[in-house]
């Protein structure tokens, strides 16, 4: 099994709080990897029949019989009543590490546990592979990471991409899309998804991608809302500082999975990605992915934005360190060009006062210091953020 980067902070978690939740999207590894680091706790999971039937229909007594003494509970979202009935036996035994929960739906999970479980559980998101967890920050051509992705089960039973992220997308779609939302054209709705993936690392255009799929605005919003909570997609809002100029302020999206993405854009083997148009926006994709696992697998929420005015010039990413912020260009080239640290060199010049040493991260295998930039490898993504 390959050791999970978040492993510690959720231990670490367990030894404090009486319930833990781990959230993510499909087949991310939350189900082994709560097997793995709580083997004593007896596991029940929700998406089996019988278990949710029992679970819903007699509560107390699945707990307090069944579960005595604590458990893994698994798609505690399919039956969000239970919480409730976690939380009065959370406040009388009063001991750490006695539930965990996992759930695939930010949506439901979240409102609930927010309102049952304040003050008494932890969060953790665990999203699939990060570069170094599955690569071991080793050298990796580029055009096979963004092909392959990093859900852990493609590279646990050397799936086919392809085939693997096709029933994927298939089975989230029968699974998880109708049991959110009433759609009513799946058809539509895959090609929505294919249409997002055509708009990888661009600013969103709400009007444009539902005229595109043939959808009211308002629909549009709402499957781009599901998307996002089943850690499907993600957005990248735009920095906020007041620099006395016109801001965009539409957010950029992103896939969770790079892989996902490629195949969406109907990427079928290696040799599409060389050439395919989109190769740098995937390339980005990867790279803010890989930002975004770095700062869940240390238990923080997400300090990646962007920035852009409305004469275009720009900085691919912001990330917020408490007063200070650093920016980041994202490049495929595994050649530096001066060309790179424009945008570097303007944001700098803009924010004097608060912006500390700007980083690039190329496609490139060498790490380097230089007096405009740090310079990073791809390989080496999450240093750019500690």
């Amino acid at each position: 099994m390959i050791k999970r980067a978040i492993a510690e902070k959720i231990l670490h978690y367990a030894r404090r709080y009486p319930v833990i939740t781990i959230t993510g999207p499909r087949q991310s590894g939350k189900t082994t990897l709560c097997k793995a680091l709580f083997p004593k706790l007896k596991y029940y999971s929700l998406e089996n029949t019988d278990t949710r039937n029992f679970a819903r229909n007699d509560p107390r007594s699945f707990l307090s019989g069944t579960l005595k003494g604590g458990a893994v509970i698994d798609e505690i979202q399919r039956v969000p009543e239970l919480v409730s009935y976690i939380q009065e036996i959370a406040d009388s035994e009063g001991k750490p590490g006695l539930f965990i929960l996992t759930g695939s739906q930010n949506f439901h999970l979240l409102d609930t546990v927010s309102q049952s479980l304040a003050g008494r559980t932890a969060l953790a998101v665990l999203l699939p592979f990060s570069y170094a967890e599955l690569y071991s920050n080793k050298a990796i051509q580029i055009d096979k990471v963004l092909f392959n992705g990093f859900y852990p089960r493609i590279h646990d039973k050397k799936l086919n991409p392809t085939e693997a992220l096709s029933f994927y997308v298939s089975t989230y779609i029968e699974r998880d899309i109708r049991s959110l939302i009433n759609v009513t054209d799946l058809t539509k709705f895959e090609i929505f998804i294919k249409l997002c993936a055509g708009r990888v690392a661009q600013i969103m255009n709400m009007s444009s991608l539902a005229n595109d799929c043939g959808i009211s605005h308002n629909t549009a919003k709402s499957w781009l809302s599901v998307l996002e909570a089943s850690y499907i997609i993600f957005f990248v809002r735009p920095h906020h500082a007041n620099f006395g100029k016109r801001l965009i302020k539409s957010p950029k999206l992103y896939f969770t999975d790079c892989g996902l993405a490629a195949y969406l854009l109907d990427i079928q083997n290696i040799r599409h990605i060389a050439n395919h148009p989109l190769k740098g926006a995937l390339f980005e994709n990867f790279v803010v992915a890989e930002l975004l696992k770095a700062r869940m697998n240390r238990g923080k929420n997400s300090n990646i934005h962007y920035f852009r005015d409305n004469v275009g010039n720009e900085v691919d990413i912001i990330l917020e360190n408490g007063v200070s912020v650093r920016p980041v260009e994202i490049k495929l080239g595994s050649t530096i060009n001066e060309d790179y640290f424009k945008g570097l060199r303007y944001y700098r010049n803009l924010n004097k006062k608060n912006g500390a040493k700007p980083a690039l991260i190329y496609g490139g295998i060498q790490d380097q210091r230089r007096q405009t930039a740090d310079v990073f490898s791809y390989r080496n993504t999450e240093s750019v953020n500690l």
